[in-house]
């Protein structure tokens, strides 16, 4: 079974800043939460780590790590979709 990760995009980001996501207990899903927030960040979404870290350049993906251990960054694990009848994986 494959599970779909979803990060919450910056606009929707508003919504859900006052409640830290819970901490990730699995490496994979940090990878995975992670390489999406970076992705974002390539496309320009904003940082969302305070003054605290120096100035750029830093790479996004270093930038996404450190916002999903402070747990900046809100994520949801989609359950898979079954298959449609007559269509094999």
């Amino acid at each position: 079974m494959k599970e779909t990760i979803q990060t919450l995009n910056d606009s929707d980001a508003s919504d859900y800043a006052s409640e830290p996501a819970p901490p990730i207990q699995s490496r994979f899903l940090f990878v995975d939460v992670a390489a999406l927030r970076a992705k974002q960040l390539r496309r320009g979404a904003r940082p969302r780590l305070d003054e605290d870290v120096p100035p750029l350049p830093h790479k996004a993906e270093r930038v996404a790590m450190e916002e999903v251990k402070r747990g900046l960054v809100s994520y949801e694990v989609l359950e898979p979709t079954p298959a449609p009848e007559g269509i094999e994986a």
